[in-house]
Order: structure tokens, then sequence, then C-alpha cells
């Protein structure tokens, strides 16, 4: 540690020095690379430094003392002093005679272009001036936006870095660039940056200038690039994880000033974790715990739909893959104006700065004229998962008007165009966009999760087309298939109508028939696209006089005759689910029937759920509906008697399936749509509620009360199988929540299947290394009312 072996003078203040030093001031070669000590950047630098690394020397200001500056107001002044001259020694020159350095932030969690950097200082004033201004600047609006954006903790805090002065602008020998160890766009492994001759980092990081691809500096100086590359592949292999690289080339000798973990899009971060395994740098567990749930949401993101006939406007680069239309806008703040409207906003900008970040988290898109592969937009937008294209020269933009000229063309503020970060082509207007579709390598990774994971992951799915689609998103099985929406073509619509008017038990029987048919045709479908998944079909939930037209465009006498009789104050808490099965039996019969009549020409693995349970006497009705039938049999668990009944129904049925919706909605006494429209804002705004519950599971009530249920329901019938096909069984804390309490399977929408799967097994790994390390074990299944 700087100056702890030396003796210090015992004049007065040498005692505070000591202190400074012992928790404020670390030399490069002393060694301490902890984080949370030294930011992600200082300790990256010691790494280097004790690797052998040809890194410019330098000193860190730890972020014990900025939290020291941040109650204080203070900075070690005689700390700094002293590492001064050690690194003057070291340098063998004096500040501001021959020796200028750089100050810049280094927090623990790595936050590109958020705080400031300074360079070029040559006066101790200057330095300490600049140490203030970088802790300072922890707390700009950047920096706060971007935590918030990415979940980092404020209090985490942020070291500031002296570092000496090399120079990439001191002649045509010299240059500064910015590679990454793979391709941080598509996985794809080998050097991918660029440089600058003669320029300064600052130069490349901003846009202002656009670099040359790196590749040909093998050509422009073949010693340097090799060196480079021998490098970049060392700090790959010693990190086990793709690197983002700084470096500068002054006078042909080559310097390291950064290295970090390099931001990525969802389908280079599933590549690069799965080609890490097979070359073995890491692990199975290292592969899933590394892949965040924004990468994989990012990897599903659209694209232009095939063919594409109309004629781009421009090209620039391909900076973050994906596609996205709207609006045009030139500032950030117009960004977020759109945004709250509820519009897709493209942002564009000659190069975006880090002023621009709220912007940039607003907007579906940005397109700039300037910048590089390695600019501050390509990186941002890269790491949110928005589509990108930096450089587009052939576009001029005048901001003052706010209007930019496109091949001849005039597009105004307001005006529509779409952008492909994927080829990085512009065009004008809105094309249409399709969803992307499961890679080889996601494939590999859900392969991997599966072999890690507890928790089942099925899709809610109620057509041919969301099956086939599902089981292409890995999912193991249908968990909802909805029968209410097979009745919204118009042969099936007439058909159930026939049914809700008819006169008499001719007709009724006549119209049972026809929807028996119709039913059997639909299941028939759906089971030959299953390819031996299981599947759930939930028999009919809806009211029957939602089949009818509204009453003010009918004008049958016998039509609104019937509207009236079957009209309902509160229709959801009202003649719906397995209430129609006991006052209708026909219904729910039918269905049966159909199902049984499909499965005999197309075996399938079938199994059928009642909506809207209360008793065990209301699942007895409708089980013996079943008669001799091998079908399994199940309720929903969507009241809060059901659950509070589970034991009692666990008697009678097969499995439970959790709808969280309508739960949730009955927990609370909310209208999810009167709530969401009315006061639910409010209440999130003002801390009543933290989350809106519909879209995270609420544990403390929804989650205790299905606890409850669980632990009666296992009581009673140890292996009886437990499922959740709400909105949340596919929202990611909801998901790790439910592994804990002993839920056997989610069923979500088919796209956020790769999310679920891949939290499911995060939760399994999480648990196994916290049961392995002896701090506890999963939480025990206990009711809820015990507590």
């Amino acid at each position: 540690m700087l100056g702890i072996s030396r003796q210090i003078d015992a004049a007065s203040g040498a005692g505070d020095i000591r202190r400074c030093i012992m928790e404020y001031v670390y030399s490069f070669r002393d060694g301490i690379d902890d984080r949370l000590l030294m930011g992600n950047k200082g300790a990256n630098l010691v790494s280097m430094t004790k690797l052998g690394f040809p890194v410019p020397p330098g000193f860190i200001i730890t972020i014990k003392a900025y939290e020291r500056w941040r109650e204080t107001g203070s900075i070690p002044d005689g700390a700094i002093e002293k590492a001064m001259v050690e690194l003057e020694k070291e340098m063998g020159k004096k500040l501001g005679e021959g020796l200028e350095v750089s100050v810049r932030s280094s927090g623990a969690t790595s936050m590109p272009g958020m705080m400031d950097t300074l360079l070029n200082l040559g006066d101790m004033d200057e330095v300490k001036v600049a140490v203030r201004q970088i802790f300072g600047s922890w707390d700009n609006p950047r920096a706060v936006e971007y935590r918030r954006l990415n979940r980092i903790s404020s209090q985490l805090g942020t070291a500031a870095i002296v570092q000496a002065m090399v120079y990439g602008n001191r002649d045509d020998d010299s240059g500064t660039g910015v590679i990454f160890t793979r391709n941080p766009a598509t996985g794809e492994t080998g050097l991918y940056g660029e440089y600058l001759v003669n320029a300064q980092g600052e130069d490349i990081v901003s846009g202002s200038r656009t670099p040359e691809p790196i590749d040909t500096l093998s050509m422009a100086m073949p010693k340097v690039y090799s060196e480079l590359e021998a490098m970049a592949a060392r700090l790959e292999r010693h990190y086990c994880e793709m690197q983002d690289i700084e470096f500068t080339i002054e006078s042909g000798r080559l310097y390291l000033l950064q290295t970090r973990s390099g931001k990525r899009t969802g389908n280079a971060a599933v590549r690069i974790a799965v080609e890490m395994i097979d070359e073995g740098l890491i692990t199975g567990e290292e592969a899933i715990m590394r892949v965040s749930v924004d990468e994989l949401r990012s990897l599903l993101h659209k694209q232009i739909q095939e063919p594409v006939t109309q004629r781009p406007l421009a090209k620039g680069l391909n900076a973050a893959p994906g596609a996205a239309s709207g609006v045009v806008v030139f500032d950030a703040p117009e960004a977020v104006v759109q945004s709250r409207k509820g519009k897709a906003a493209i942002l564009v900008r000659p190069e975006t700065s880090p002023d621009d970040i709220q912007g940039i988290a607003a907007a579906a898109g940005v397109l700039t004229q300037k910048g590089g592969l390695t600019s501050h937009a390509a990186v941002v937008t890269r790491a949110m998962g928005k589509p990108c294209i930096c450089g587009a020269e052939g576009i001029d933009i005048d901001l003052r008007k706010k209007t930019v000229h496109i091949d001849g063309l005039e597009i105004k503020e307001g005006d529509v165009v779409t952008i492909d970060g994927t080829t990085g082509l512009v065009y004008q207007g809105e094309l249409p966009l399709q969803e992307s579709t499961i890679t080889t390598y996601l494939k590999d990774l859900m392969s991997v999760a599966d072999g890690f994971k507890r928790l089942g992951v099925r899709a809610n799915a109620d057509t041919p087309d969301m099956i086939e689609q599902s089981l292409a998103f890995g999912a193991e099985g249908i968990g909802l298939c909805r029968t209410e929406r097979m009745f919204n073509a118009p042969e099936r619509l007439f058909a159930i109508r026939e049914f809700i008017l008819a006169d008499n038990q001719e007709e009724r029987f006549r119209a049972v028939e026809r929807l028996r048919e119709l039913q059997t045709m639909d299941f028939k479908e759906l089971f030959k696209v299953l390819n031996g998944a299981p599947i759930i079909i939930r028999l009919l939930d809806l009211p029957l006089h939602e089949f009818l037209p509204p009453e003010k465009d009918v004008t049958d006498p016998k039509m609104r005759q019937r509207i009236e009789e079957l009209q309902e104050i509160n229709p959801m808490l009202g003649h719906r689910g397995v209430r129609v099965a006991v006052t209708t039996p026909e219904i729910y019969q039918m269905q049966i029937d159909a199902i049984e009549t499909a499965l005999a020409e197309v075996p399938a693995n079938v199994s059928v759920m009642v909506p809207q349970v209360i008793t065990s006497q209301e699942a007895r009705a409708v089980k013996r509906m079943l008669k001799n039938s091998h079908l399994k049999f199940g309720v929903m668990m969507e009241t809060v008697r059901a659950c509070m009944r589970a034991g009692r129904l666990a008697e009678v049925v097969d499995f439970f399936s959790f709808g969280t919706n309508d739960l949730t909605q009955a927990v609370y006494s909310f209208s999810r749509e009167d709530a969401e429209k009315r006061f639910l804002s409010t209440y999130l705004s003002h801390g009543i509620l933290r989350d809106n519950p519909f879209e995270f599971l609420d544990v403390k009530g929804v989650g205790r009360l299905m606890e409850t249920a669980i632990f009666w329901g296992r009581r009673v019938k140890q292996d009886i199988e437990i499922g959740v096909c709400g909105e949340q069984a596919g929202e990611p804390r909801s998901i790790t929540y439910l592994h804990h309490i002993g839920v056997d399977y989610v069923s979500c929408s088919p796209f956020r299947v790769p999310i679920a799967k891949l939290v499911a097994a995060k939760a399994a790994i999480r648990a196994r290394v916290y049961h392995t390390k002896g701090d506890g074990h999963e939480r025990a299944q206990q009711p809820a009312v015990a507590r």
C-alpha cells in the first residue's frame, strides 16, 4: 500500500495522513482490486498492472473517500499529494513539467459515459478540483437516470482515478481506439472495434468523428495490431468474459487505458455464453447466471417483415439490431413527450451524448449522422436492446429547423420513419414489423436452462398457430387453452346464439349438436400440432350474454328480450364459468364430449379444468360429466374460497391451476380495468402500493393465499400438480417466488417462455448455492395463516 511501508513524519497531522492513505488512496501497484473499494474501472486497472499489461501508472481515490466527501465535503488532500509525489517518481517527471494526468470516474458498476472525465491536467489544484467534480458527477442527471433504468443502487458511489496521460494525438504514429474481444452486436469471435489516428479517447467515444474499422490497423501499424490482438485474447481468458478495451498508441507504443465487461445485445449475450461453455471458459451455471432477463428480452425484438420492397432512404452502421417505426424527434425531451403520449419516436441526432439518456430510453430507436460502432449511441442502445443506426452520413440534420434531408427528401419532426438496426437501413414511413424467431444459440441456452430448472414452463395458447409458436419457443406444453375464443368465428357465434335463443328443448338440442361438431373440429386441429406435449383445456368461462350483440345494435324483439334477461350488474362476478355448467350443463357436456370424440381420432395428452370454482360440490358436478373418461380433471384457483377450501378440492381433482389475474382482483376487490384507468397510478406514485399487482404477483397478499392453498392441497394429496397461468406467470420476480413456494409449472404467453425458463433456472441455481452454503433451505410450505 502506498506509503504504508515507509516511515511517515511524526509531524502534526501525520496520523491523519496515514489513516487517509490506508483508507482512501491506493496506487495501481499496491494490488488492491476490490471493486467495492476501487470501483470497476479501478479494480481492472490494478489487475492489468499486476498481470504486466502496459498500463499508464496512476492511483485511485477510493469509494471510501467518496463517502467521506459526501458526508463532510472534504477530500484526502494530504493523501492525494503523497500519491502524486510517488507517481512523479515513477514517471521521472514533475506534474506540469512534462507530466499531465487524467481524472476519471470508477463506479462499482460500469456506467459508460455517464460521469465526468477530465484530461490533460498539469496543476495540483486542477487535480483536486477534478476529483471533487468526479465525485459530484455521481449524482448528475444522466447518471441518476442511467442507474434508474438499469436498477443500479445510488448508494454504491464512485472512486476517482488519477492516471498519467499518454497521447494518441502526438503524431501520425499515434492514435486511440476501442475494441471488443467479440462482436457486441452478434457475439461473433474476433476483434471488433474502431480507432482514430492522431486523436484522443473522447474523440472516438463522443462520435464527433467517424473512426476506421479496427482491422485496418493491421495494415497501418501491423506490430501494434498484433500486440493488441494478443493482449485482448489474454484479457478475455483472464476474466472469462467478453472485454471492452480502450487503448492509446503514443508514437508507435501501445497502452491499455481500461478494460471492462462489454455491453452487448441479447443476441450477442446468448451466443457468447453458449460458445464460452464450449470453449471451457465458463460452466453452464455461469452461463445461465450471466445472461440477463433484459438481454434475453431484447433478443426477441421485432424485425422488418420480409420481403421488403421499399427502397431505403439511407444506410448507416448497424450499431444495434432490431427494427422500429416512429415519429421523428430531434431532441431527448421531445422523445419523452411522445412516449408519454403513447407514441413511438425515433430520436434523430447528429450524435448523442450522455445527456440524451432519458430520450434514448423513451425512444423506440436512435439514428445518428455521426459516430461509429463504439460511439455513445451504439453502446447505450445495445445495452437497452433498442435498434440503432450510427454514422448515417448521407443524411443532413438541421436542428434549428427540426428537419433532416435524406436523398433529396425533407423529413420534418413528426414524420414517420422506420429504422433497421440489423442492416443499417432507413426507410420512409411505417413498414410492417414481425416478431423474431428462435436462434440456434437460444435453443442451446434453453437446453442448458432445462438441465437446472425445477419449474416447468408451459404456454397460454388457443389456436394451432399459437401452439406451434409456443412449442418453437420451448414451451413444454399448453397450460391454458381458452375455449371461449373458439366461438368468435361467425359460424360458431351463430351456433351459440342459436343455443342461447332456443325456445324449446329440441332447438337447444340441435344447437348443441352443431356446437359439438364445430368444437370437435377445433380440438382435432389443436391436437394435431401438439406432438405429444400436454394441453390443459379450460371449459367455457365467459357469461352467455357476452356472445350476444350490444343491445343498441339489435332491432329483433326476441334478441332484445334475451339480452335483457341475461343482463347482469357485475358480470365478472356473476353467471360465468362453473356457474353456467351448473345452470346450463349442456354447454360443458358438449365440450367434454367434443374433446373425447377428437381424442378418438387424434390421440393427445389432454386435461380439462373448470374456472371460477368455489366449492368441491361444483367440481364434483362437472366431474360426473366425464363419466368413464381418462381425462385429467382440475380446477382454476381464482377465488378466495377455493384457496381456503383447497384440501376438499384436492380430494376431487388431479391438479390446481392458479388464475392469478382473477385471484388478484378478488383479493384486492379491484376491477383491473377500472383500477388501472382510475386510481392505480395514484396508488403507485404515492407509494401506497409498491408495484402494480396485475403485473407483479402480490407476495404478501395473493402469494400467502396461494401458499395456504398449496399447503392444504398437498396435505390431502401429496402428488397433486400445481400450476399458475395468470399474467404474472411470465414475470421474472414472480417466477422466482413461485419456484420457492413449490409450484410445479408456470404458463405464460409464447414470447415469454424463454424468459420464464431462464428465470426458473436462475432460481434453481441460487437455491442450490444457498442450500450448499448451509445458510438455509428453500422456503417451507406452511399455511400463511399460521404465521
